[in-house]
């Protein structure tokens, strides 16, 4: 079992995300002012999943196909984990650091990014899969969050405040797609 999950590790390219992710939390929580920002916190959940989902695939899916064990807990466990090991670098940085955001926003952003980055992955394909998540978050960096209109609060619930029920449903609604999506259909080839 130990000698399945290194090689996995290995050929998802794990060593080389996590040390991604660990220069990416530490350069933003130097970044980090006290009070926080939500937009900092949004781009370190973003850069963070973003290195998760360029692993989220082999390198030859044919060869994925012709195991003989089922994929989808395995893809599973794969997102989860990767998810909480991005979530915890956060919530560490900030303990550390100054707080870049309260938990639950960086939970709930690592969440709903996750969920973009997988369902990226299954369209897109995991070379390309970190773009949908960092450019939904550049676009947060660029529009003003507001209240006025349910298309902006749509638009803008990674850097909307902790108790905003519409992000939280934003959130969950797409790590809850992402997952399913990912665990079941894999990668696009």
């Amino acid at each position: 079992m130990t000698r399945w999950v290194l090689l996995h590790a290995r050929a998802r390219q794990v060593p080389a995300s996590f040390g991604a992710v660990v220069v990416a939390v530490t350069a933003l929580a130097a970044l980090a002012h006290p009070g926080g920002s939500p937009q900092l916190a949004a781009l370190g959940a973003a850069v963070g999943v973003g290195a998760l989902a360029t692993g989220l695939g082999g390198p030859d899916p044919a060869l994925d196909r012709t195991a003989a064990f089922g994929w989808p807990p395995r893809r599973a466990a794969h997102l989860l984990l990767g998810g909480a090991v991005v979530a915890a670098l956060l919530l560490v940085a900030g303990r550390v650091a100054a707080p870049i955001a309260p938990d639950a926003f960086v939970l709930r952003d690592v969440l709903g990014l996750g969920g973009v980055a997988a369902l990226a992955a299954s369209l897109l394909g995991p070379r390309t899969a970190w773009s949908l998540p960092v450019g939904w978050t550049g676009v947060t960096l660029v529009v003003p969050p507001g209240d006025d209109h349910w298309a902006t609060r749509l638009l803008t619930w990674p850097v909307q405040p902790t108790g905003t029920t519409s992000a939280t449903v934003t959130a969950v609604a797409l790590g809850c797609a992402g997952l399913l999506a990912h665990s079941w259909f894999g990668c696009r080839r």
